[in-house]
């Protein structure tokens, strides 16, 4: 086998023939350049054609042999390698008895090899077509590159923004903003956000997150939510009342309003560290707008059930129910409780996309956290109490308000002193008499459904109605109390502290 240098074209040439009239009387420099047009641009029907134009047959492979196109084997390997590191442009060779040409097709010291076979020798035509055809392959395959190179940087700059919202979600705000500020900087400066939520279905999420940068210009960090499919998470961070951010608002309120299937939810201002607070009104706000013409709406800040409490003694009993935690290292303690609050939020396997670990982590770390209180989190009623201590400390309520040694925490009243306070039991009243509205049992039914664990099927054996009746009442019941209850979370937790207050269900017992 004998191999000869041939000359080809420069790097930055063409073809001859390879512009201007589009073929100038040569019919296959016309076919060959409608392999450029963007709904044809594919390499394997490039090189199919060649084989057929030159009455041979035509192979694409990478320095190492490996074929991208074609299907006969490159030949010489070490022909291939000077070819594919630049120490040669092309070369003719005899293989198996046919005429082979074989060309470099891309930039040293990684280009592709362009291996032709005929039973005859090359003439000018054969030459012309194969120089104007590695041209074409040498676009097609740039182009390739560089929508590689903008999907991996897409990719890249999607998966930077979750990690900014993980360390958010965990109230890791200095992590946070230290990740952020090469990709964002500036972005997280101010010391509260909004977040808001934009639910619509999965197959147009990347056009509505396209959507949503646009709108947003850099004034937001846009999440594609890594629990639900449907959801894109934007941090919108900002000074209080400011007029950028009620412009911002408005402007999002477009993405929803007349776009069937799109919803919008967001949050009043949080402090930064406060992101996960911020979540939960924005994803319990979608609950409101997908009943809105506009379908969207913002959190309505409402009365909560530890703000009806006596703050010191809600301080005190929290702080007590949670001692067992502080007697940790302060980073396991950090990682437990905020493991847990997500966790109370959402289910594990939510909880773990959001926290970007696996689902088995966050339930370890749930069960250390029950153990270490003496508590049964897999129980609603302790669930919801649990979520009362962590929300009540992380409120700051009561902080200031007495003493924090051990005498004063011995004094900590009970819970079931806590959950008669006059007014809570009036707000409680309140929340449950919305029920009454509706000619169903409803009041019932939801207050069987949470006995038993947020369980339709054990619900409806203990009421005698078809499993079906359960869920309809409950659904019902979301939208009497304008709080999310299927989903589980602080709305329900809500829902459940109303009905222990009014002594329709038991307290948990506690450690």
């Amino acid at each position: 086998m004998a191999d000869v240098p041939l000359g080809v074209p420069g790097e930055e040439e063409r073809p001859v023939g390879a512009g201007g009239d589009r073929g100038g009387g040569r019919p296959w420099m016309r076919d060959l350049l409608e392999h450029l047009r963007p709904a044809a641009r594919d390499p394997g029907r490039v090189v199919n054609w060649l084989g057929d134009a030159v009455d041979g047959t035509a192979a694409l492979g990478n320095r190492r042999g490996g074929l991208l196109a074609g299907r006969r084997a490159l030949p010489d390997a070490r022909l291939v390698a000077d070819l594919a590191a630049g120490r040669l442009a092309s070369a003719a060779v005899d293989h198996e008895g046919q005429h082979a040409r074989l060309v470099a097709v891309g930039r040293a010291p990684s280009a592709y090899v362009l291996a032709v076979w005929r039973d005859r020798p090359f003439d000018q035509r054969a030459a012309e077509i194969v120089a104007a055809t590695a041209w074409v392959l040498d676009m097609l395959l740039q182009e390739r590159g560089r929508a590689a190179e903008r999907r991996r940087l897409t990719r890249a700059t999607a998966d930077l923004g979750l990690a900014v919202l993980q360390l958010l979600m965990v109230g890791d705000t200095v992590a946070a903003r230290r990740v952020a500020a090469g990709m964002w900087p500036g972005l997280l400066d101010a010391d509260g956000l909004c977040v808001y939520v934009l639910e619509g279905p999965a197959g147009d999420r990347e056009h509505l997150a396209r959507r949503c940068a646009e709108v947003t210009a850099g004034r937001a960090l846009v999440v594609r939510c890594p629990a639900e499919n449907r959801h894109l998470i934007m941090v919108a961070p900002h000074a209080w009342g400011t007029e950028a951010a009620e412009e911002l608002q408005d402007e999002l309120r477009t993405l929803a309003d007349g776009t069937s299937g799109v919803f919008l939810g967001g949050s009043v201002r949080q402090e930064l560290g406060e992101t996960a607070v911020a979540y939960g009104q924005a994803v319990n706000a979608l609950i409101v707008a997908r009943f809105r013409p506009e379908a969207a709406a913002m959190y309505a800040e409402r009365t909560h059930p530890q703000r009806l409490m006596p703050p010191g003694a809600l301080h005190g009993w929290a702080d007590r129910l949670l001692l067992p935690l502080g007697t940790l290292p302060l980073a396991t303690h950090a990682e437990l409780q905020a493991t847990t609050r997500l966790g109370l939020e959402f289910t594990a396997v939510k909880a773990a996309k959001v926290l970007g670990v696996s689902r088995n982590t966050v339930r370890a770390r749930m069960d250390r956290t029950g153990q270490l209180l003496g508590a049964d989190l897999g129980d609603l009623r302790t669930r919801a109490v649990v979520h009362l201590a962590l929300s009540a400390l992380a409120d700051g309520t009561g902080c200031g308000d007495g003493p924090r040694d051990g005498s004063a925490r011995g004094a900590a009243p009970r819970l079931g002193d806590l959950l008669q306070a006059p007014h809570l039991r009036v707000w409680a009243q309140g929340l449950l008499d919305r029920l009454a509205e509706d000619s169903r049992d409803l009041r019932g039914t939801l207050r069987a459904w949470i006995a038993a664990g947020a369980n339709a099927e054990r619900a409806a054996q203990e009421l005698g109605v078809h499993v079906q009746t359960v869920r309809e009442h409950v659904r019902a019941g979301e939208r009497a109390l304008e709080r999310r209850l299927l989903a589980g979370g602080s709305d329900l937790y809500e829902v459940v502290l109303a009905h222990l207050a009014v002594r329709e269900l038991e307290e948990p017992a506690l450690g």
